[in-house]
């Protein structure tokens, strides 16, 4: 088996989120338009911001506000305002990328694969025909195209354009 070395998700992987103080989604929250917190949107109940770690350009995770582990800790606006806003990141990444599909989902607690279990999140992810590719197959390796710079600067107009028009 190959080795990858990528000492920059070092941090990410032992960074403690068991409170608001060392959380990179909370830090998203207080600071939603410094650009290396990569936030597309954010509203009363939520923050939209690019996966750090994507599988695909666009890859996008909604986050409450609140640095809640379990989605039903989160307040009942917050709650009745999550599916609206994946819905609104639907309608954004479509827009933007036209892609054929989404994955849309949690990971719940660390056994479920949560690499961030103190703060739940929501991740919607688009996808294409065809997105795989002779690298993920042979060399267990994901191309991701596009920076996330390009990405957030892309994305962000186009939430706030549907937002403007009652969209979010």
């Amino acid at each position: 088996m190959d080795t990858l070395f990528t000492p920059w998700r070092y941090a990410y992987i032992t960074g403690r989120c068991d409170d608001a103080a060392g959380c990179f989604l909370c830090a998203a929250v207080a600071e939603p338009d410094a650009p290396e917190r990569l936030v597309v949107h954010h509203t009363a109940h939520h923050v939209v911001l690019l996966n750090r770690h994507p599988y695909t350009n666009g890859h996008l995770m909604i986050a409450p506000r609140e640095h809640v582990a379990w989605p039903g800790q989160e307040s009942a606006e917050a709650q009745a305002a999550l599916w609206p806003m994946v819905l609104l990141c639907l309608e954004a990444l479509r827009r933007a990328y036209s892609p054929d599909g989404f994955n849309l989902g949690m990971n719940l607690g660390s056994f479920a694969g949560a690499g961030l279990p103190g703060h739940a999140h929501f991740h919607v992810v688009p996808r294409w025909g065809g997105d795989t590719n002779f690298m993920g197959v042979v060399a267990q390796t994901r191309l991701v195209p596009q920076a996330l710079e390009e990405t957030r600067q892309l994305l962000r107009p186009i939430f706030t354009e549907l937002a403007r028009c009652g969209a979010g």
